[in-house]
């Protein structure tokens, strides 16, 4: 079981995307063609096989119009939907159910979509150590949503923020005067709970960092070759990350390095939609 999203922090996002689609006037085509008190009876279903995550967000856009709606989920965020599932079966005002449709289904797609590119992921390192974790390559004002999407699909998340890890990158290092000053630094300034990671771009620079202490070392677009060095040169002593370079074509190769964590924007900034339906039944 995936732990959900609170409504409360999903409902100011599907709040924002009803509004933004409603706009002056409302739903016009709704107004005009369909009576006040006219009942309809959907399926929310999956055109194309999936991972499914943002059923709570559609749940929430048809509530936020009609909350006498009765939305009947019939999978779980997590679930596999082969093509043609059932995800929920949905009466309400047809109105506010048309007017929703759009909102409900941008999300619910785009968070499947994600699920389902994190999944494919996940499989093809499965048989190794390796995590696939997110990065913050996320659509602005969805990052919670697209996040929690990773996790349905099987993946761990990165940082949230810039404010719940430490993580010195190439012009941090630059900036400080190299690799050893920046995470010395980053370690005066941490407090107890938080983690200092450090991204390096050389087996030279890797050497340096290790020397300095971080809880985790990024390795930045390094060969296969230089990622079993590193993992031997490690030797245990400190959480690897692989990042860059990294396709569904490469990411077993990489995972099977050794390397602890595998980080992949393409998880959140370029998953294609899942497709689903809504239809009348």
């Amino acid at each position: 079981m995936i732990a959900p999203l609170p409504d409360l922090l999903i409902e100011p996002v599907v709040r924002a995307a009803l509004a933004e689609d409603l706009g002056r006037a409302g739903d016009i085509t709704a107004l005009a063609c369909i009576d006040a008190d006219a009942r309809l009876t959907t399926d929310f279903a999956a055109r194309r096989d999936g991972r499914i995550s943002g059923l709570t967000c559609a749940r929430l856009a048809i509530h936020a119009l009609d909350p006498s709606a009765r939305f009947e989920a019939r999978l779980a965020d997590g679930d596999d939907a082969p093509a043609g599932t059932v995800l929920a079966r949905v009466e309400a005002n047809a109105r506010a159910l048309l007017s929703a449709e759009r909102t409900a289904l941008n999300l619910l797609g785009r968070m499947s979509g994600i699920a389902t590119l994190t999944r494919a992921y996940v499989r093809a390192a499965a048989g190794t150590a390796a995590k696939i974790t997110d990065t913050r390559k996320t659509t602005p004002g969805l990052r919670a949503l697209e996040k929690y999407a990773v996790r349905c699909g099987g993946g761990v998340n990165h940082r949230f923020g810039l404010d719940d890890a430490i993580l010195i990158k190439d012009n941090h290092v630059a900036a400080c005067g190299g690799v050893i000053p920046a995470i010395e630094r980053a370690r005066a300034f941490a407090g107890h709970l938080v983690k200092v990671e450090c991204e390096v771009d050389s087996l030279e620079q890797l050497e340096q960092a290790l020397g300095a202490g971080p809880d985790v070392i990024m390795l930045d677009n390094f060969s296969l070759a230089d990622l079993e060095r590193a993992v031997a040169m490690a030797s245990g002593r400190v959480v690897l990350e692989a990042s860059g370079g990294v396709n569904l074509e490469t990411v077993a190769a990489i995972a099977a390095t050794g390397v602890d964590v595998i980080s992949v924007g393409a998880l959140t900034h370029s998953a294609p939609v899942l497709d689903i339906g809504l239809d009348a039944v």
